[in-house]
């Protein structure tokens, strides 16, 4: 499979709906994966989740639609799929930055969204070793940051060098990362959070149920190594195999300069 020209094809089945209701089973049936794996991969290539891209592509036709026609703004809204004029209203002011009763009078403050676009490359065949575990529950106590996809390449590194300082004289050094996908088909935002598998005093608790998980063993601790292999594993890798992702945070689990990237699979 090109996941590439794969996602070319759900890119344009979008644009031909953006004005009627747009499914991610559908989406996820194009890709030939699940609906949660579909979102992790469009949300890793390109840092913006398909909830808000399909919201900015559809605002900013709407945009194009008040300043080129004589349309209500009730119309338009309902056009875009939106339940009431309010609602679009105060999407529309908060992604363009002016009301859309006023865009006639102020085009040029109008902001173009534009198409995304897949450089349909064939993907490198290189072999990834994993194994497949099944872990009991995991109880896991540290701290989190708020970021989104965009910005955790950059915010995650950082956030752990801080708790480093901040614990690793008191407690060592810490046993796990892991990246909560908060609302996970309608926002970007994420949280990302360093851990210990033992009780602190004065951190937070997190419990990861039992689940069956694809383990991806990385000779690094490095955090643009440990990207590049997670990289690799959405875009090369999960599309061509059979495997389905489960809606729990990944793991990350260090140990001996080493680093475990851990997905969840369905059973």
């Amino acid at each position: 499979m090109n996941i590439y020209k794969e996602l070319n094809g759900i890119i344009e089945y979008i644009e031909e709906n953006l004005e009627n209701e747009i499914k991610y089973e559908e989406l996820a049936r194009r890709l030939g994966v699940n609906e949660y794996t579909m979102q992790r991969l469009f949300s890793l290539l390109c840092n913006i989740s398909i909830a808000e891209y399909i919201r900015n592509r559809r605002l900013s036709s709407a945009g194009v639609d008040l300043q080129n026609s004589d349309n209500k703004i009730v119309d338009v809204a309902i056009k875009y799929q939106y339940e009431s004029a309010t609602a679009f209203s105060r999407a529309f002011e908060k992604f363009h930055g002016i009301k859309p009763s006023i865009v006639k009078d102020n085009p040029e403050k109008l902001k173009i969204f534009t198409k995304i676009v897949f450089t349909e490359v064939e993907p490198v065949q290189n072999s990834i070793e994993y194994s497949i575990i099944t872990r009991d529950e995991l109880v896991l106590y540290g701290e989190g940051i708020d970021t989104t996809e965009a910005h955790i390449g950059r915010d995650a590194p950082a956030f752990f060098q801080e708790f480093r300082k901040e614990y690793c004289s008191k407690f060592g050094e810490p046993n796990y990362g892991m990246t909560i996908y908060e609302k996970r088909f309608e926002s970007d935002k994420l949280k990302y959070c360093v851990l210990y598998d033992r009780e602190l005093e004065g951190l937070d608790k997190y419990v990861i149920p039992k689940s069956k998980w694809i383990v991806l063993k990385i000779p690094s601790q490095n955090a643009k190594d440990i990207q590049e292999i997670t990289c690799r594993f959405y875009v090369d890798f999960l599309p061509s195999s059979k495997y389905k992702l489960k809606d729990i945070p990944e793991l990350e689990y260090y140990y001996d300069d080493v680093t475990e990237l851990l997905v969840a699979l369905e059973d």
